[in-house]
Parts: structure tokens; sequence; C-alpha cells
């Protein structure tokens, strides 16, 4: 069966390839997560008094934009709402629980966006549709839907075009009908050239939901291979995940990823076309931490030592083992190479395992030559283009260097 031809917002989107999450609200002034007003069972009233001290001091779109430009991000998704039910917008009289009528004293969605514009990232607006403050929610779901359309018909009218609107919380009430169509529908009519996904969370990852959707969500999870065969319509992929083990800032959190394993998380995205939304959580006054921001910079630094085949490549049909792969990006091939060592002295390094030949198959385009993109080492190869094997000879890192996964770039006949 055939594959559809993507939508150009789908195809565009998955050529971002690399995007920042950003879980900020009232809950980062406690430090312990978003999650807290739930878990521990703070009441509503009182825990509605952090908009009292909420002043967003340190938040600066255009500061975070550049963060995610150095970072090699594309696009910015941003709590503009989570469950807490507290608007980072002006709510223009849904109701005063919102950003302008707390300290802060002013729309931070309209300084994300133009932020965002100042800097080329484009930005895309998270929004719950879960709501632990209104009451409606519980006590009349109808009611508390038109509210939800009311509020995205906000950030659909008034900050210009954007990248598109990230739900998450319709897996609090299954069997309920959240009247989707209504709701995307409003979007598409207002935004036509915007993604829409809705989070299927940690328990559905990759699942197919409503024809109006652009992208399947795979949350805290490495992607799968999609198999678009059949499909009434081409959809994205995108995994998002945490920096360490909080979506909003756990000021008591250490356990972040490492530099590796962000790099090799980026690239087992890419390996199956998915996009990679790394969050992080800033401070209660919207800063982000620098130990987040150094973290990130470093994979920018990566991805511009490496080509920007991370973003235009494409899976194709070449086929490795393991960790291994291949895209293409039209014209060329790139090879992600992972677990390689360094090649020195044995008083210097311990151990070479990992460098040597390395298989492909299905590898049918005759090469004239491959080479390391970080420093234009010729490798050495075998192929039988008859029966699509390939071997190649990848050498280990010069001593002073490791790229925790090494790009090779083919050029064909």
């Amino acid at each position: 069966m055939a594959i559809p031809v993507p939508e150009k917002r789908i195809a565009k989107f998955e050529k971002l390839g690399f995007g920042m999450f950003i879980h900020w609200g009232l809950y980062s002034q406690l430090g312990r997560g978003e999650w807290v007003q739930f878990i521990e069972k703070i009441p509503k009233e009182e825990y509605a008094k952090l908009k009292d001290t909420f002043t967003a001091k340190e938040f600066n779109g255009r500061e975070i934009a550049k963060i995610a430009k150095r970072a090699g991000m594309n696009y910015i998704t941003l709590t503009t709402r989570h469950h807490e039910g507290f608007s980072l917008y002006d709510t223009r009289g849904l109701n005063d629980y919102d950003a302008p009528h707390s300290p802060a004293g002013r729309d931070l969605i309209k300084d994300f966006v133009e932020g965002c514009r100042a800097e080329g990232i484009l930005p895309m607006f998270y929004h719950t549709t879960l709501d632990w403050y209104n009451d409606d929610f519980n006590g009349n779901f109808k009611e508390y839907l038109k509210y939800l359309r009311r509020s995205v018909e906000i950030l659909c009218t008034e900050y210009g075009e954007i990248g598109g609107l990230w739900f998450d919380g319709n897996w609090s009430k299954p069997n309920d009908d959240w009247e989707e169509d209504e709701l995307y529908g409003l979007i598409r009519r207002n935004q036509p050239d915007a993604m829409i996904i809705n989070n299927t969370g940690l328990d559905a990852r990759g699942f197919v939901g409503n024809s109006y959707l652009d992208s399947v969500t795979f949350e805290q999870g490495r992607p799968t291979p999609m198999n678009r065969e059949g499909m009434p319509k081409y959809l994205a992929a995108e995994m998002c995940q945490t920096i360490n083990g909080h979506w909003g800032i756990g000021t008591i959190d250490f356990n972040y990823q490492s530099l590796p394993e962000l790099i090799e998380n980026l690239c087992a995205c890419r390996k199956v076309g998915a996009n990679y939304l790394l969050n992080v959580g800033p401070t209660a006054e919207g800063k982000i931490l620098p130990l987040q921001a150094e973290l990130l910079a470093a994979v920018g630094d990566w991805i511009r030592a490496t080509g920007d085949a991370i973003y235009n490549g494409k899976p194709c049909d070449i086929k490795a083992s393991g960790k291994d792969f291949v895209l293409f990006d039209g014209e060329k091939y790139w090879f992600y190479i992972h677990d390689l060592t360094i090649k020195a002295q044995d008083n210097v390094v311990k151990g070479v395992a990992g460098v040597g030949p390395r298989s492909f198959t299905d590898a049918k385009v005759p090469f004239k030559s491959i080479k390391w993109v970080d420093n234009g080492e010729e490798l050495k190869f075998t192929q039988n283009t008859k029966n699509g094997l390939l071997c190649v000879d990848c050498t280990g890192y010069p001593y002073g260097t490791n790229m925790v996964v090494r790009v090779a770039v083919a050029d064909a006949l």
C-alpha cells in the first residue's frame, strides 16, 4: 500500500528536528515539579495564592530563544497553561487567574512569541486540556469545554502565526467526549499552517488519534519506526523528554541526563524520522538554569560538528545493525556510527572495541567515497551493489576527540 504525501506543515515540522519544551508556571515557585499541587494534595485556594508571588522578573523570551538557537533547536513549545489552570497569557476576561493579574503584570506569551521571532525560532503553544482550577472540569464538563475552546481561540488569534498547538490531558477522562473536532476545527480555521498535536501519554506512545492531528507522541520513550503504508494521512512523530526527572523545575533533582545520553537520544529520534522535544524547567522567576543551558549548548556544538543532515536527512533503505543508522538528504548519505573508541597507544587508552568494520545491507547505490565529517578522513569500504552489502572500516577517534556518535558522509557515483 502507498504511503501518503505529507502536508506542507507536517513536512516542515519534520525538518525542524529538534525543539525545546518548557514547563513553567506557579508550581515553579515550589521547586518540586509541575504535579506538586496534585501529588501533595494542596487545596486549590491555598495553591492559588502562589499567583500573588509570581513575578516572572527573569523571564525573557528572546534570551530563551537564544539558548534554543545555540542548542541547534528550531522551535520552542511553552506551557501557556498547565494542569494547575494558571495562564501565562492574557485570558481577556475569562478569569483573572493569569500572568497579567499577577505581580508579573504582563502577557508572557506575547514576550515569548516576540523573542522567538527575533531569533528565527518557531513558537509553539502547549495547552492543558485538564484543569485543577476550573470547577466545571468535574462539575459541568460541556461548559468547561467551551471555556477551553475560548482559551485556545485567544492563542490562535492574538499572537500572529504560530507553529502549532500541543495538548495534554485527554487521558484524564478517557471515556468522555472531548468534542475534539470542534477544538481542532477552530485551530485549523484560524491557524491553517499550525501543527495540531495531542499527547497520548506514557501508556499510549505512538497512538494514532483524531483525524485532525498531525503527529503522534512518544512521551519519555524512544520512538519506534512508523508504518505509514495505507494511512489516510501522513503523520509526523515526536518524542518529548525531560532533561532530568521533572518537567517543572525540581530544585533538589540532580539526576540530569548526561551529554552523551542527550546526543544519543537525538540520534535515536532522527533514526526513525521523529523530532526530539527536550524539556527544561526554568526557575520560579523564569530563568533557564546555567547547567541546563550549557548541556543544551554542547548538543548544539555536536550538531554543528556533524552537519545539518540531522535536520534534513530522512530514514532510507540502507540498514545497519545495532544503534547505527543512515540518513539520506536527497543528495548524500549520512552514516551515524555509535560506540567507537579512541585510537592511541595501549598505555594511554584502554581497549579498542568498536573500532573496525561496520556492515550495512540494502546499500544498492554505488558509492565513490565515504569520509568522516569531523576531520575529512577517507574511510575504506567494500561494496556489492547487487546484493546490497556494504562494509565500512570505521576508524577510531584521534586522541583528544570523541563525538559520541560519529558521522560519515558518502557521495554516490
